[in-house]
């Protein structure tokens, strides 16, 4: 196997997710006196070594259906398969899914518009989305509209998440994992994220009220934050701003998840967003090994994102 960037990104996410599963909803008390420094088996859910959740699922489901595309009635079938445990689990069955989604999948089971299948109240901003929106960076690696990108992250948030504040964590999220993928260094691209972002602002007719929960990521620079002032719930925007300190803050694709998970609470998710972007930076080769042979089904992953490698450079050459 030669190791493309979509390797290095999915297998970040997918191990940072194992790597969280075990403790999740341990505090962050708890894990300062008990770090997680290695691959664990059992603990929160009962999961052996390797097992990631629906995280990892729903970000597997999406890049399958990139391979054929952008259809968001092909990805939210995707999802419902899923939910029936019919694709994309570890070992045959779903745990530890949301309310959220499980809400929104239920709608698509009924047939409802997907984009219409997200909550859109202030109270429907967990991190469902952002958790699972990396492959969408791969279908959009060429766009430079980011009236389009952000119309792809809005309806493809809005499958489960529907509310402005998911739909920007994740278009925020995008366009800096779209930075990364230039190759450059990563305070660099978060700066280019800004003043791409600060822009798109100015453009568009936005809440300031919103707008205005994102200024730690906007306007200052996350990075310097102290952590105690960095949140790990399943709050989209703490997630967010988690991801970005964790990454921004360590040298190592290691030391990103790790710093991220003994955050503590939602363990898997914060270790699944930043390992994604972890695995950008730092590339396949910097995941240890041991990791990524542990991962559940590590072999359909190498499959899939050879198959999203193949489809989307024939997808880029035809352009």
């Amino acid at each position: 196997m030669k190791p493309t960037a979509i390797h290095s990104a999915i297998f970040g996410l997918v191990v940072g997710d194992a790597l969280g599963v075990p403790v999740e909803f341990k505090s962050r008390g708890y894990l300062t006196q008990y770090p997680v420094t290695d691959m664990l088996a059992y603990g929160t859910h009962d999961q052996s070594l390797g097992t990631w959740s629906d995280d990892s699922s729903l970000t597997l489901c999406l890049a399958e259906s990139l391979c054929g595309g952008y259809n968001l009635d092909d990805i939210a079938q995707k999802f419902l398969k899923w939910f029936n445990a019919e694709v994309w689990t570890p070992h045959g069955d779903v745990f530890d899914i949301g309310i959220a989604i499980s809400e929104a999948i239920k709608m698509i089971k009924r047939g409802a518009d997907p984009v219409l299948c997200g909550g859109a109240s202030e109270m429907d901003n967990g991190n469902g989305s952002l958790m699972r929106i990396l492959p969408l960076l791969f279908y959009l690696q060429d766009e430079k509209d980011l009236k389009i990108i952000f119309q792809r992250v809005k309806e493809l948030s809005s499958i489960t998440h529907a509310h402005f504040r998911s739909v920007f964590a994740c278009f925020i999220y995008i366009v800096y994992g779209l930075e990364l993928l230039k190759g450059i260094d990563k305070r660099e691209a978060y700066f280019n994220m800004q003043i791409k972002l600060k822009k798109f602002i100015v453009d568009n007719d936005f809440e300031q009220k919103e707008i205005d929960l994102f200024k730690r990521v906007l306007i200052g620079d996350v990075f310097t934050v102290n952590e105690n002032e960095i949140f790990s719930s399943g709050y989209v925007l703490h997630s967010l701003e988690a991801s970005l300190w964790s990454v921004l803050t360590s040298e190592s694709y290691k030391d990103a998840v790790l710093k991220a998970i003994n955050l503590g609470e939602d363990t898997d998710t914060t270790g699944a967003i930043t390992g994604g972007l972890a695995g950008l930076i730092y590339g396949f080769k910097s995941i240890s090994e041991n990791w990524v042979n542990s991962i559940v089904k590590k072999v359909e992953i190498e499959n899939l994102c050879e198959e999203m490698n193949s489809a989307l450079m024939k997808v880029r050459d035809e352009l």
